[in-house]
């Protein structure tokens, strides 16, 4: 009985024992969780110190080129086309002929106005001398005023007869001119509309024979929106005019503005604009569209990677790191880019410390660790204008 007593004494011991040291651990765990709760290690971040500066004011918009002159290759009188010269699609120089209509029936007309002409001046020439002839007669009462009258108005008709088939003679050889077609200006050709052998008629649309594109300069037709336009309104003739490619390098740099108009679309809210670039090796060809980029004019504001730019669901946003050490969420204003930088032109102050990575991890409120980015920009940099491009 004794011995039962002690075995149960011993059991109930190891059992309490036991239950004391699973308490012990459990608060031991929860201790350290606690304290892991309410101290997380800070997340390490890149960042840099923002600071205002003066950038240029750019702007973005698509682009269709077209000829600085466009011409249409007219057939200017009626006749079978000849032949054709020129070469489809070839550059060419003003004055060089490009087709030939049928010159025969125009010679003959020439020749007609010229004998209509030798006809008249005969006529005029016998009046001339019946009047010559008359005249001292008349003195002598010979003849009535009235015959001698007569023989002066015939004099006069003659001469008259002549200047109307001398300006027939000149509209003969007009056509017979017309029938040679030549460049007006110089430029590259297009496809020829008529075949040899087909039958002209001036004045419908058998008449068109091919177009003629002066491509250098080339022009750059393009829009703005109405308050994009207000930012250079001033300095529009004083812009510089580049086109980008789709990497936003800078293909051409020396286009200037040539037109900017009076009046802005009703519908669209935009203002139509030109640019000229120079092409002399016909780069660019009517037709083709451009990224244009427009440079007028500074601004100030703040340059910040463009990675470090977030889209939220109202607007775009940067994370800075606040005095307590936690990221700060703030809304921005964007304006342009300048290489990979992004214009902030609001949101942002001086001496501001922005985040550059780990945006995927940091959420406001977030314990950050910074550290100087190494791509960071110099606040004394000068920022380059040609790399620059609309957001």
């Amino acid at each position: 009985m004794t011995a039962l007593r002690a075995r149960a004494r011993r059991i109930l011991f190891a059992s309490s024992l036991a239950l004391a040291l699973a308490h012990l651990a459990a608060c031991g765990n929860a201790g350290g969780e606690s304290k892991q709760a309410a101290a997380p290690a800070a997340l390490p971040v890149a960042a840099m110190k923002v600071a205002t500066r003066r950038v240029p004011i750019s702007m973005e918009a698509v682009g269709q080129a077209e000829g600085s002159r466009e011409v249409e290759i007219r057939a200017r009188v009626t006749g079978i086309l000849l032949k054709r010269v020129y070469e489809e699609g070839a550059p060419v120089t003003a004055g060089t002929l490009m087709f030939e209509i049928d010159p025969a029936p125009f010679a003959l007309a020439v020749q007609e106005a010229k004998a209509a002409l030798l006809q008249e001046k005969v006529k005029r020439d016998l009046a001339a001398t019946d009047a010559r002839r008359l005249e001292p007669l008349v003195k002598e009462k010979a003849i009535s005023q009235r015959d001698y009258d007569n023989a002066v108005a015939a004099e006069r008709t003659s001469e008259a007869a002549i200047a109307s088939a001398e300006a027939k003679l000149q509209d003969a050889e007009l056509n017979l001119s017309y029938t040679r077609i030549t460049a007006p200006i110089s430029g590259v050709t297009g496809r020829a509309q008529r075949s040899e052998g087909s039958l002209i008629s001036a004045g419908t649309d058998s008449a068109l024979l091919t177009t003629l594109t002066q491509v250098n300069p080339i022009w750059v037709r393009f829009s703005l929106a109405e308050p994009d336009f207000t930012r250079i309104r001033g300095a529009e003739r004083g812009a510089r005019v580049q086109l980008v490619d789709e990497q936003n390098q800078v293909i051409a740099e020396n286009g200037k503005l040539n037109f900017a108009a009076s009046t802005v679309d009703t519908k669209l809210g935009t203002v139509q604009l030109r640019a000229e670039f120079p092409n002399p090796n016909g780069k660019w060809l009517p037709g083709q569209f451009a990224k244009v980029r427009i440079l007028a004019g500074e601004q100030n504001a703040i340059l910040v990677p463009q990675s470090a730019i977030l889209q939220s669901e109202q607007s775009r946003v940067v994370m800075t790191v606040g005095p307590d050490g936690k990221a700060v969420q703030r809304p921005v204003k964007i304006a342009s880019w300048i290489g990979s930088d992004t214009v902030i032109t609001a949101g942002l102050s001086d001496g501001d410390v922005v985040i550059l990575d780990n945006l995927v991890k940091v959420r406001p409120g977030t314990p950050v660790q910074p550290h100087e980015a190494a791509a960071a920009a110099k606040d004394g940099a000068k920022p380059d204008a040609t790399k620059t491009s609309e957001r």
